[in-house]
């Protein structure tokens, strides 16, 4: 069974992720969170096989929770959820380590 966790600060694209996830049989969420500080919290108590995180957040924004969690638990996959079309995104969240 793939744990994925998920982080976003909107309850309506968190809800829409964990159900397309319960479709799938080896998968399930096994967190989630509203906020990159509730996430970092969640990385340092349970382990987890992916991270599904929102760019931009309230507060600490994607990138730099990533750069928390590679240096958690760095073989953990980072994957980005993200809004912006914008080519400089993506360069920098592949350097801060997203899969």
């Amino acid at each position: 069974m793939i744990r994925i966790v998920i982080a976003d600060d909107h309850d309506i694209v968190r809800a829409g992720l964990k159900q397309i996830i319960a479709d799938e049989e080896d998968m399930e969420v096994a967190g989630e969170s509203n906020s990159g500080e509730k996430l970092l919290e969640l990385i340092k108590k349970h382990d987890y096989d992916v991270v599904l995180l929102d760019l931009k957040m309230s507060g600490m924004n994607g990138i730099e929770v990533m750069k928390h969690i590679k240096a958690i638990k760095p073989s953990v996959p980072v994957i980005v959820l993200s809004m912006h079309a914008e080519d400089q995104y993506a360069v920098r969240t592949i350097k801060a380590g997203a899969s």
